[in-house]
This record gives structure tokens, C-alpha cells and sequence, in this order.
């Protein structure tokens, strides 16, 4: 019975008026090149990917891009793109809030370092002004790495609540010569 209903299911999206079987695939290639490989696919390996004409191009391409990762090439299992994934759905998890975690700043920078070695958080603290005025600080992170392949030792990443909504952004400090670039803006 199982067996039935998820056939039944799958006829049902396939002859849906307006979706056609083809556009299927194309929409899960979109998603693997703007969402699931977004941070860490070169701008090279993106005009390359977009350039391919067929599917059996898009698959292979997407195996080669892979293995290139693997640490143990050859192999079956591929950690990298295990803990790729694994990375992924923890910012999905954890940094989500008017958009899903992996497109926030501190989903980016996750995915593509990895956890830090250490967190300060810093809640939003109330003080008063010479004046009387009532006021305080936005809501603040500063991740700490012991390093950062390509940046150094002693990373730091900070990033900022303004809204006070739980959307932290990544903040520079230009005296820091340890801060990481701000992210590219995500582009639909």
C-alpha cells in the first residue's frame, strides 16, 4: 500500500498541469549551484556550471566537483561534502530567522570555516547617558578561530543584532588586520 500511494504521488507532481518533468531537474540544479554550493563554488566553477548544455554535463560536473573536495578521492564516502551538508543544516537550525540560516552571515561564514573555537556572546546592555537618556547596546557576537587557512591565527568574526530580531549581521573592524572580509551579498 506504501509502495502505491508514493507511485501515485509521484505521477500526480509529474502531470500537474504547468509542471513538467523537465522543469524538475532544472530547479534542483538551480538550487545546488545557488544554494546548497553558494559559499564555497569559485566564481570559475559557477560560469562553468551555467554554461553546461545538458543534464548528463550538470551531473557530471557536480561528481568532478565533489571529488575534488574529497579528501580521500576515489573513495566511496566523501567527508567533505558530508560535513558540507552537516554544516548546512546546523545554520539552517541555529541562524535561521527572516531568512533560512544558510543565507545569513553567520550561516556563511559556518559553512565555509566551520565552528569557531570560541563565542562571546554579548546580550544587549542597558546604560544611561550624561543626559538622563536610556539607551543600549545592540545584541553582539564575536567569533574567535585559532586560524583560518588563507587569513591567519587569532581570526575574529563580529557580527551585530541592530534589529534586535536575531538577524546578525557581520561587522568590520577595519584596525583588526585578523577580521575576515565581510560576505558577499547573496545574489538571486
Amino acid at each position: 500500500m506504501n509502495g502505491r500511494l508514493c507511485l501515485l504521488s509521484a505521477f500526480s507532481i509529474l502531470f500537474q498541469p504547468g509542471v513538467s518533468a523537465q522543469a524538475q531537474p532544472q530547479d534542483s540544479y538551480k538550487k545546488w549551484l545557488n544554494e546548497d554550493v553558494r559559499w564555497i563554488a569559485t566564481s570559475r566553477e559557477r560560469a562553468a556550471f551555467t554554461g553546461l548544455k545538458s543534464d548528463t554535463q550538470r551531473d557530471d560536473f557536480i561528481v568532478a566537483f565533489w571529488e575534488r573536495r574529497n579528501p580521500t578521492p576515489g573513495s566511496t564516502e566523501n567527508p567533505f561534502k558530508m560535513e558540507h551538508y552537516r554544516r548546512i543544516a546546523y545554520a539552517n537550525m541555529h541562524f535561521a530567522g527572516k531568512m533560512p540560516g544558510w543565507r545569513t552571515d553567520r550561516g556563511r561564514i559556518y559553512i565555509v570555516y566551520g565552528p569557531p573555537d570560541a563565542i562571546d556572546f554579548h546580550g544587549s546592555n542597558p546604560y544611561q547617558l550624561a543626559s538622563g537618556v536610556k539607551a543600549s547596546t545592540d545584541p553582539f557576537e564575536v567569533w574567535h578561530y585559532k586560524s583560518i587557512a588563507g587569513f591567519g591565527s587569532d581570526v575574529t568574526v563580529r557580527f551585530v543584532d541592530k534589529c534586535r530580531c536575531g538577524d546578525y549581521r557581520q561587522v568590520s573592524a577595519p584596525s583588526d588586520e585578523h577580521e575576515l572580509p565581510l560576505p558577499d551579498s547573496p545574489v538571486d
